[in-house]
């Protein structure tokens, strides 16, 4: 029996194990620095956040273009995850610096990604509204949350099967809910604040 064909088909699977490693290396070094810039972001580090995500996004084009030829690769679920944080983290940035959001095209990956990328802008988006209601920055704080707003009306107009967008509706959901307390937390801050002000009244009175 001739079974000669054994070793092409090691040449195939050795390069797809190859170009697998190559992905997962990638992926996790995009998820990390990703990470690493929002936080930078966070503490006001623009610069640093800038470079961070840069990084990200030269590793994620260089991994899509190394797997182009694999596509069963490219699709898998370690590379959407890191699609998914390079586009929190461009997203996260563009709303801190008041700059034009980036659309799916522009940063070169899927819709699906992306979407989820822009619901977990959501959960940084409310760690910076806290800390503007923390500085007093109440008129930030609510431009923050409108931001927010914006963002969970176009999650919920993606109504399609959770099949084609990998549980998109969950994370809308938990948006949504950030988006609820967000309000709740704005609003306590916002009668305190006047409440404040009726009573340095009343003593400038008596």
């Amino acid at each position: 029996m001739d079974l000669d064909f054994a070793d092409d088909a090691r040449v195939v699977l050795d390069a797809r194990f190859a170009a697998r490693e190559k992905g997962i290396t990638g992926s996790r070094k995009v998820i990390r620095s990703s990470a690493n810039g929002i936080r930078a972001l966070h503490r006001g580090e623009w610069d640093q956040a800038a470079d961070l995500i840069s990084d990200a996004g030269t590793i994620l084009a260089d991994i899509t273009t190394a797997l182009a030829d694999h596509p069963d690769i490219l699709h898998a679920g370690f590379i959407s995850d890191a699609a998914k944080e390079y586009a929190e983290a461009r997203i996260t940035a563009a709303l801190f610096r008041s700059d034009p959001v980036p659309g799916f095209a522009e940063l070169g990956i899927d819709p699906v990604p992306f979407l989820h990328g822009l619901g977990e802008a959501v959960g940084e988006l409310r760690r910076r509204l806290l800390d503007l209601l923390r500085a007093g920055d109440v008129d930030q704080a609510q431009t923050t949350l409108d931001a927010m707003d914006q963002i969970v009306d176009l999650l919920a107009e993606m109504d399609y099967p959770d099949g084609m967008t990998n549980g998109l509706r969950r994370t809308t959901d938990v948006s949504r809910a950030l988006v609820e307390r967000s309000r709740s937390d704005l609003t306590a801050t916002v009668v305190q604040e006047r409440l404040r002000e009726d009573l340095g009244k009343l003593n400038d009175l008596a």
